[in-house]
């Protein structure tokens, strides 16, 4: 916002002129809003209907300090949706330790040619892809063209679709590897 586009609201909630404006803006360090609380405590303009806060203070019209006091009603500090800031640290809480549950409690098997080779927690999983995923990334690609097959079981992932995600990956592994055996077979057979 420009200069004069906040002169210019400044001018209008506080009904001064361009000076008055400016000089309040170069004293509020160009904040509009503590450019109309000066303005506010100066007399040249109106505090809203019913009183306001500002900084913590509430202002009560009167000339005590300046016309703001400390608000003797200290409630929670809450956001429009009336939670406060505790209730929703808890519930983040609460969503991070269901969320370490799950990974947990569910499991990445590995396979190979039907034999079971490993299982590792989700959660470990994640954690190798968040710090090491150049090399984890990579170590998957590789084992699919060695035959391994990939499945995620236990309550909340043992689900068709994302299994059928991870079969899908492992049979397109294995068209490539045949794909690539067959043009070799062909060119040798010339």
């Amino acid at each position: 916002m420009t200069e004069l586009e906040k002169v210019e609201k400044l001018r209008e909630r506080a009904n001064v002129t361009y000076e008055e404006a400016k000089d309040a803006l170069d004293k509020a360090g160009g904040d509009l809003l503590d450019a109309l609380i000066y303005l506010e405590r100066q007399g040249r303009a109106n505090p809203p209907q019913g009183g306001g806060y500002y900084s913590g203070a509430n202002y009560s019209g009167g000339n005590d300090s300046g016309g703001y006091r400390q608000s003797t009603n200290r409630k929670k500090e809450t956001k429009s949706g009336g939670e406060s800031f505790a209730d929703m640290m808890k519930r983040f809480g609460r969503f991070c330790m269901d969320l370490l549950n799950k990974g947990v409690t569910n499991y990445l098997e590995a396979t190979r040619n039907g034999v079971h080779m490993f299982s590792c927690p989700v959660v470990v999983l994640i954690v190798l892809l968040v710090f090491f995923f150049w090399v984890t990334l990579p170590l998957y690609i590789i084992s699919l063209f060695f035959g391994f097959r990939y499945r995620f079981t236990g309550p909340d992932l043992e689900r068709d679709s994302v299994n059928n995600v991870m079969d899908s990956a492992s049979d397109v592994v294995n068209d490539v590897k045949r794909s690539f055996t067959d043009s070799n077979d062909k060119s040798s057979r010339r």
